[in-house]
């Protein structure tokens, strides 16, 4: 009874105090940073005082006819049939309507489209639950995860500013330059959205969408996935770091030295303890939403890895999911998803975390030789 008067005075008092209830509502799209979300902006508008007009006018027309004409001052209906002349006009004047929106929502369109000319070009490819980037002209490529903290999701810990729209590695893009995206998607439907770019694209299995975008001013721009992807759709942000071209060309040679350093730790004589501390990281971003922080896993979709007897046993058959994943399950394919030293790293530390205690170690080189026989 209790609960059913909060929610009776609750309901009263957002009746009661509407700009309570209606802080937040926004009642207009916004510009936005770029020059085409801009064009849409400006369309939007000119449409909405289009619809406006139009409204008023004939809400008008209707409404005096039925105040004028009404039975209480004598007036008695008409009998006719068509007018030829009425019906011309408002066929007409329709039309004309219709052209005159046309004409700028055309242009609008072509530019949206045309992706000619790029200066950078970027294929994005959609994961449950993250992006991978990839600079097609720069030999380099990252994946971008969700980085608020699991506790903060479980309520454990006060929200952040950004919960939920902050990643570990941003897309990094350079101010006035034309920037092509090409996006598909590994496993289901997604669709990489930022609405201050004005830029949102389906990304599909087996397809390629292109779309683009110019940035004008530096920042941080912050979107999400608009596809219900699976069970972690909203844990799926799209997070876009717009700096000036300088800043960008050092940052593009930075990553270019990582991934060649990546590289070479594949040959590198790693140590258990070295893989565990890697591994733990890796779990952490890549396995914890599914199979648990602890391990414990969510059964029957997502099963136990503590106690495990593939993980404590079958040493082959460890690798061969992790690598390949599980036809019909919800269990992904991660080779290529992770790095060799990764993909090592995150066995390993299955198989020796939460008291598996297996001693097992498995080394970058013995992935790469697995995915090589392949």
């Amino acid at each position: 009874m209790r609960v059913h008067a909060l929610r009776a005075g609750a309901l009263v008092g957002g009746l009661t105090f509407p700009a309570w209830s209606f802080a937040d509502w926004a009642l207009n799209m916004t510009p936005g940073v770029t020059g085409i979300s801009n064009d849409i902006y400006s369309l939007h508008m000119i449409i909405l005082w289009i619809c406006v007009a139009i409204g008023v006018v004939v809400f008008g027309v209707m409404f005096w006819s039925i105040f004028a004409h009404r039975k209480s001052q004598g007036h008695k209906p008409a009998n006719f049939h068509e007018n030829t002349a009425v019906e011309i006009l408002w066929t007409v004047i329709p039309f004309v309507i219709l052209v005159v929106m046309a004409i700028p929502a055309t242009a609008t369109l072509v530019e949206m489209y045309d992706t000619t000319e790029s200066d950078v070009d970027i294929k994005v490819t959609g994961y449950q639950w993250k992006w991978q980037y990839e600079y097609i002209n720069e030999d380099f490529g990252y994946f971008s995860n969700l980085s608020t903290p699991r506790a903060q999701i479980n309520n454990q810990q006060k929200k952040g500013e950004h919960y939920l729209l902050e990643v570990d590695n941003p897309l990094v893009i350079p101010v006035g330059k034309k920037v092509r995206l090409l996006l598909t998607a590994n496993d289901v439907i997604h669709s990489w959205w930022v609405p201050d770019f004005g830029v949102k694209k389906d990304a599909i299995p087996g397809f390629i969408n292109e779309t683009w975008t110019r940035v004008d001013k530096p920042g941080t721009y912050r979107g999400q996935c608009t596809e219900l992807c699976g069970k972690d759709h909203g844990f799926m942000p799209v997070v876009v770091k717009a700096v000036p071209e300088e800043e960008y060309t050092q940052w593009v040679a930075e990553q270019k030295e990582a991934a060649a350093k990546e590289r070479e730790l594949t040959q590198k004589e790693w140590t258990l303890e070295e893989l565990m501390e890697r591994g733990e990281t890796a779990y952490q971003t890549a396995c914890a939403a599914c199979h648990q922080a602890d391990g414990s896993g969510m059964p029957p979709a997502f099963p136990a890895l503590k106690g495990s007897q593939m993980v404590l046993e079958d040493i082959a058959g460890h690798i061969d999911i992790v690598v390949n994943g599980k036809s019909g399950t919800a269990m992904q394919a991660f080779g290529n998803q992770l790095s060799e030293v990764d993909l090592a790293a995150v066995i390993t530390y299955e198989r020796n975390a939460w008291g598996n205690n297996t001693g097992d170690m498995v080394t970058p080189k013995e992935i790469f030789d697995y995915k090589n026989e392949q």
